[in-house]
């Protein structure tokens, strides 16, 4: 069977599941990972037929798929930043808005020569590991209550030869706070959706992503920010600059608990779906 027949055939069997739209993107990133073939190459009739061996990986990778399995968890790998990023259930999948998040923050602190950075929630490493590559004169320190996550994003610092200091420990436990530094600047994408919302979600980010690292009890759902606000005013350095993604239902919600606890010059920003989904804010001015 040649490739686009089989590209074809693939895109037919996951339409139902995933749209056409999506099904088309999902058949090529299987195809060119599993051929290490260009896109180009999938759509031109002369390229060779898929080899049995072949089609033994894709038929195996479809069937994951077809159960809802993320693709990227599939292929075990998630673009962010231009860089390839290992990935399995033990970690998010790394998102778009994320990425503007790391942008900001880089935008924002690049002119600073020397600055020492925390991140919150260090998941796949996506985040810091990000900031290590754009700004390699900044001391980067990140932590994570699952050990889990710190294994995967460990993993990744390995593998894309950046330098990040992990700290395993829960962050809602003020005594742990400790065991961190005192930062210039502050950055955590937490987690923030309302258990509530679970209903609501794809099948596949529920089922497969960790929920530690999606869900708040509905009742706090902005715990996360709070022990953010709180430890910036007391262990982090004056001035401080604080980076944080939000939910996009919940932007004001932050925004008068940064106030209440004191930061100031709340900045909100929109993602390129024109969604509240960050917040920047100072401390101890």
């Amino acid at each position: 069977m040649s490739i686009m027949q089989v590209r074809q055939n693939i895109i037919e069997q996951l339409t139902p599941l995933y749209g056409n739209r999506e099904a088309l993107l999902i058949a090529d990133m299987l195809l060119e990972k599993i051929l290490d073939l260009p896109k180009r190459a999938l759509i031109n009739p002369n390229t060779a037929d898929l080899m049995p061996e072949n089609q033994i990986v894709l038929k195996a990778m479809l069937s994951q798929l077809l159960r809802h399995r993320p693709i990227q968890y599939v292929l075990g790998e998630a673009w962010f930043q231009n860089m390839r990023f290992y990935v399995d259930e033990r970690v998010l999948i790394p998102r778009p808005e994320t990425e503007e998040l790391v942008e900001w923050v880089v935008r924002e602190e690049k002119s600073v020569f020397s600055t020492t950075i925390l991140d919150i929630g260090s998941g796949s490493g996506c985040i810091p590991l990000s900031i290590a590559k754009k700004l390699p004169n900044a001391v980067i320190y990140s932590c994570d209550i699952s050990m889990d996550a710190l294994e995967v994003a460990r993993k990744n610092a390995s593998k894309l030869g950046l330098k990040v200091n992990w700290h395993h420990l829960d962050f809602l436990q003020e005594a742990e706070w400790k065991k961190l530094p005192k930062a210039d600047v502050l950055v955590s994408n937490p987690p923030y959706i309302p258990q509530s919302g679970r209903s609501g979600m794809a099948t596949h980010v529920v089922d497969y992503e960790p929920s530690m690292a999606l869900f708040v009890p509905d009742e706090d759902p902005i715990v996360f920010y709070e022990a953010i606000a709180r430890f910036a005013g007391l262990h982090a350095n004056q001035g401080a600059r604080i980076y944080v993604e939000i939910h996009e239902d919940l932007a004001e919600n932050v925004r008068r608990c940064f106030l209440q606890s004191g930061l100031k010059n709340i900045e909100t920003r929109e993602d390129m779906q024109g969604k509240e989904r960050m917040i920047k804010a100072i401390s101890g001015l």
